[in-house]
């Protein structure tokens, strides 16, 4: 056996834990939850007639396929809110703050991550409920007459996703911009760009893998997210986690629910590979 033949056989025995982990606890749950999703609930049973029935009612029934563009429209505009608010800020920690404080700031930037979901989305419902500090603060400076309603609306849901992702994105994109060196804007001055098409040419495609791997972690983490939802947005507009979890709380039908975790799985992937084509583009 030669050396290289022993240096694979010693990295593929350092990877076998890690395959058979992933496998367990990720290959084999999915596949059972793929069998379910083919089968259908009578009464209390599920009989495993391998079709595709739930997969056609899910598109075809209004308030099953309403759960995943309502889904898709509050993650896509949490993302894109998200990646406008966090840019700036990312820019003025990196380029504005001495760099002697640039840890304090990352860190205090960063301190929605320490709360947990509940915590920190019950503290907004305070916020911005009727008789909650923001309508209260309106109220008093002589703005609103009378409180309005967020609470129990997609506004808030949305409200409540853009504050903590802001922060995700802002490590992200100041990961990158810490890296660029100042004379990329120098050179482009010197070749005559103003700063706008010093940021459009050259800053922001430079700062784009960054943005592009926060924007993927927000896309996912917001549109598999129950609790933030289910506390802000009440059950006026079902996200799909939300219809899940209904299938599975009132109605025991696990075989939608498997169905519609399928389908959510799918939109995921979906958008990673979207993602990484545009990234690998970009590299090119």
């Amino acid at each position: 056996m030669t050396m290289e033949q022993q240096e694979r056989r010693r990295s593929f025995g350092f990877a076998v834990p890690a395959l058979i982990w992933t496998c367990a606890f990720f290959v084999v749950p999915f596949l059972v939850m793929l069998v379910l999703s083919l089968a259908h609930l009578e009464g209390r049973q599920i009989v495993q007639d391998f079709d595709l029935g739930n997969y056609v009612k899910i598109f075809t029934e209004p308030s099953l396929f309403k759960g995943i563009v309502v889904s898709l429209e509050i993650t896509v505009t949490v993302t894109i809110l998200s990646v406008l608010l966090a840019w700036p800020l990312a820019w003025i920690i990196a380029t504005q703050v001495p760099e002697r404080y640039q840890r304090l700031a990352i860190m205090l930037a960063v301190l929605p991550f320490w709360t947990s979901y509940v915590v920190r989305s019950y503290a907004w419902a305070l916020v911005l409920g009727q008789n909650g500090v923001l309508m209260q603060g309106l109220i008093g400076i002589g703005i609103l007459d009378e409180p309005i309603q967020i609470m129990a609306t997609r506004a808030a849901t949305v409200i409540g996703f853009v504050h903590f992702f802001v922060m995700l994105l802002t490590l992200t994109i100041y990961s990158n911009l810490i890296q660029l060196s100042p004379n990329y804007a120098r050179a482009a001055a010197d070749l005559g760009a103003n700063g706008w098409n010093t940021f459009r040419l050259v800053i922001l495609p430079l700062t784009l893998p960054g943005i592009m791997t926060g924007a993927f972690l927000t896309f996912v983490l917001c549109i598999g997210d129950y609790i933030t939802p289910q506390i802000l947005g009440g059950n006026n507009e079902l996200s799909m986690p939300q219809l899940i979890m209904l299938q599975l709380g009132r109605r025991g039908d696990f075989p939608m629910a498997s169905a519609l975790s399928v389908v959510l799985m799918v939109i995921v992937t979906l958008a990673y590979a979207a993602s990484a084509r545009w990234l690998k583009m970009e590299r090119v």
